[in-house]
């Protein structure tokens, strides 16, 4: 038996929609299929969480551990990628010691603010990366290993560390392999 899922079970899964040559470890759990979208040649790895309102490109990988808590709607565009034990939030409870905090609660007691993260085209996420709600990476931008990204991040640049603070800007020389 392969460790991905064969196309008959991807049929079963109940995906919106996925294209061609998409690969979905066994080991991944996808909560709420029906509201997950997935282009062309896309690879999902082991012990990632899939959950909400998801799209994906084409030509992504998601490496092992990553989760994508995608409540208030994730995208990633094309040529994507996101490293090892990530987690993408589009939904965060309010901390501020007024409501109430986790799932477990009436939403008439919780204040969770729900915020739709992009990472557009030909940009990438390093492991043990945290992206908050609301972030937009920008076509080309890199985060690195173990960054806190609370903020959107301009196109073609490199940014690193707990905030996340620029590092350098970033060649976009990818491009001509491709056009």
């Amino acid at each position: 038996m392969d460790s991905f899922y064969s196309e008959e079970e991807l049929k079963e899964i109940g995906l919106k929609s996925y294209g061609v040559k998409v690969k979905i470890s066994r080991n991944a759990k996808i909560y709420s299929p029906e509201s997950i979208s997935i282009g062309d040649n896309v690879r999902i790895d082991d012990f990632c969480i899939l959950s909400g309102n998801i799209k994906l490109g084409s030509n992504i990988h998601i490496s092992a551990y990553v989760a994508l808590y995608g409540a208030g709607g994730i995208i990633m565009e094309d040529f994507t990628g996101i490293s090892a034990r990530s987690t993408v939030y589009s939904a965060m409870d309010d901390f501020s010691g007024d409501f109430l905090i986790g799932p477990v609660h009436n939403s008439s007691v919780t204040n969770v603010q729900y915020r739709e993260v992009v990472i557009e085209k030909f940009s990438q996420v390093g492991a043990h990366c945290v992206l908050f709600p609301g972030v937009r990476l920008e076509e080309g931008c890199v985060v690195g290993a173990m960054s806190l990204v609370n903020k959107s991040i301009p196109k073609w640049s490199m940014y690193v560390g707990q905030p996340a603070k620029f590092l350098k800007s970033r060649n976009n020389k990818l491009l001509d392999l491709l056009f």
